[in-house]
């Protein structure tokens, strides 16, 4: 697969733009020949787009791609397709839903992320499921039919959570997976808002719901991997169901789509800011020192140096910026993209980490 952790652009045509339910679309990204092996991607990757204002200003967001991934020994994708669901006073989803028009284009990062299924890593009849919230449903719809294509043995059972039939994003193409492997993909939806004429009672898919639901479904201890995808508080839910129920830690795959505004955690003891600080970054083979600032983030340092430095949402959501910590030591603010094994490892979010000893270098690369 093609490297993916640097942040460089590059300008993709918009081919399709399907309108999916009242506030969401789907669009379709053209890749010339030329890039396709650095767009390359595995099952459950995303996209960085990048919008320059007609002021000036730079927004990026990150989309996860619905579509299947390559086969490993074949040519890079064609095409690339992206579903975006309208957010309040978001300025990417609504510039998308209301500007945005087959032949346009965008600037598109290539694939990037580790919220990935690849289907050689699947032991023999290996058991799958997702419990996924709203356009939680768009990497696990790229990663269900990746490896249900790919293994003839593979299984997948995906339980999902929307307000409405009317608000449920790729109702078609999780119905056409249903259709192909009929045998081998269980299908289970939960709606919030809206009584159905069949299958479970409506009301939010919580901790003690899905305590409840799931041992009725499949055997929840012999799943090979769970990958839990939404809203914070749906995923937090469905970890705690899920290690209420002996799941290991290992078996157990987060990705937040949004957190609410919560305050910031109080550093812990020996964790307080240096007042002083530098950062020396590698990215891309190249190494450079800079100043980090009173009150600014590793990333925003580096940036002022290398603008090219790998980020979307800034938030600690997305995981973009992940790096490694080669010296030195730093406090981060937040984490919703890291798993532990990860930080345990000594990587930080770039984004959301500040400098606790004078001298700190990051590793962009590994």
């Amino acid at each position: 697969m093609a490297a993916a952790r640097h942040g460089a652009f590059h300008p993709l045509t918009v081919a399709a733009v399907d309108r999916l339910t009242d506030d969401s679309v789907a669009l379709t990204l053209a890749v010339p020949p030329e890039l396709r092996e650095e767009y390359r991607h595995a099952a459950g990757q995303h996209l960085t787009l990048r919008r320059i204002t007609p002021e000036g200003a730079e927004i990026r967001r990150t989309y996860s791609i619905c579509s299947p991934a390559p086969d490993a020994g074949g040519p890079g994708p064609a095409h690339l397709r992206v579903g975006v669901r309208m957010v309040e006073g978001g300025e990417f989803s609504t510039f998308a839903h209301k500007e945005v028009a087959a032949g346009d284009v965008l600037d598109v990062m290539v694939p990037a992320g580790r919220f990935v299924l690849e289907p050689t890593a699947a032991a023999p009849g290996a058991h799958y499921a997702a419990i996924v919230g709203g356009s939680g449903i768009t990497p696990l719809l790229s990663i269900a039919a990746t490896l249900l294509a790919a293994r003839a043995d593979a299984r997948f059972c995906l339980v999902r959570s929307d307000r409405s039939a009317a608000s449920t994003m790729f109702l078609d193409e999780v119905a056409d997976l249903k259709d192909r492997y009929p045998d081998r993909f269980q299908l289970v939806t939960v709606l919030s808002r809206e009584e159905q004429e069949a299958g479970l009672p409506t009301g939010r898919l919580d901790q003690e719901r899905l305590t409840a639901l799931l041992p009725s479904l499949l055997p929840v201890t012999d799943v090979a991997g769970w990958f839990l995808c939404g809203p914070h508080g749906l995923v937090q839910g469905a970890e705690r169901a899920l290690r209420g129920m002996d799941v290991p830690r290992t078996r157990i795959h987060e990705e937040i789509f949004h957190v609410e505004d919560t305050p910031r955690p109080a550093p812990g003891p020996g964790a307080a800011v240096a007042a002083h600080g530098r950062v020396t970054a590698r990215l891309d083979g190249r190494s450079g020192t800079w100043p980090v600032q009173d009150g600014e983030s590793l990333l925003d340092a580096v940036l002022r140096g290398r603008a090219d430095a790998p980020y979307a949402c800034k938030g600690g959501v997305c995981g973009t910026c992940r790096a490694f910590v080669v010296s030195g030591e730093v406090r981060m603010d937040r984490n919703f993209a890291l798993e532990a094994e990860e930080t345990e490892a000594g990587f930080v979010l770039a984004c959301q980490s500040h400098p606790v000893t004078e001298e700190v270098e990051l590793d962009f690369d590994r």
